[in-house]
């Protein structure tokens, strides 16, 4: 079978695929949601480990302390995210007289490779605005103030962050990939489905649709007669 014959297939039986299409396009419009907006903000955070002053031993310029840096703020990017964290900051939002509280894992934080490795990141994801800055404030407080108590190392010195920057504005989201691509693979789907309604039909049709069809199964055609056009 060739591409012509496929076409004429799918041109017989066009009206499937294009009622599917619009099936699922109304219905698609007629119950989308509104998305909800959704706000995102950033802030980042030196973590240090201050250095020990042992005159009697050598601290190789301050080596160990910068890399137990490093380790600490690894730690901090689990810490952010545990209910613990999410007290501390519920506490200050509480002592800032504001009403938002935030559940566990909802603070995101990630740190820098390489050179900057003791650099940590906080992205915080919120649906309105003037909540996420109250937040936002909240966490550069408990990060400063009290993240501290989980980073001291047993015997050693004591451990400080610090904010590098504060946090931005809130920005409102674009809508996310999965959202923009809803409508068109529900689509894609339902031409998908139209088609191969088209072809089974057509392969459960019995009927002779032209010479083609008796010359491969053997029977020699003596005419035909041409199809009327106006």
């Amino acid at each position: 079978m060739d591409l012509k014959q496929y076409g004429l297939i799918i041109w017989k039986r066009a009206w499937i695929p294009a009622l599917l299409l619009v099936i699922v396009a109304s219905v698609s419009l007629l119950t989308r949601q509104p998305v909800p907006p959704s706000y995102s903000t950033s802030m980042r955070f030196t973590v240090r480990v201050l250095p020990q002053a042992r005159p009697d031993a050598y601290n190789y310029d301050g080596y160990y302390e910068w890399l137990a840096s490093e380790y600490m703020a690894d730690d901090l990017t689990a810490i952010v995210s545990s209910q613990a964290f999410a007290d501390e900051v519920n506490r200050h939002l509480s002592e800032m007289s504001r009403a938002v509280q935030i559940p566990p894992g909802s603070i995101g934080g990630v740190t820098f490779g390489e050179k900057q490795h003791r650099v940590l990141r906080i992205s915080l994801n919120w649906g309105d605005a003037a909540e996420l800055a109250d937040i936002a404030q909240a966490v550069s407080m408990a990060m400063e103030q009290d993240s501290t108590k989980y980073l001291t190392p047993p015997g050693g010195a004591g451990a400080t962050v610090q904010a590098i920057d504060q946090p931005g504005a809130p920005a409102a989201n674009p809508p996310s990939l999965t959202q923009q691509l809803q409508l068109p693979i529900r689509l894609m789907l339902a031409l998908g489905v139209g088609l191969a309604l088209t072809f089974i039909l057509d392969y459960l049709d019995d009927s002779i649709r032209g010479r083609t069809e008796l010359e491969g199964m053997g029977i020699s055609v003596l005419g035909e007669v041409p199809r009327q056009t106006k």
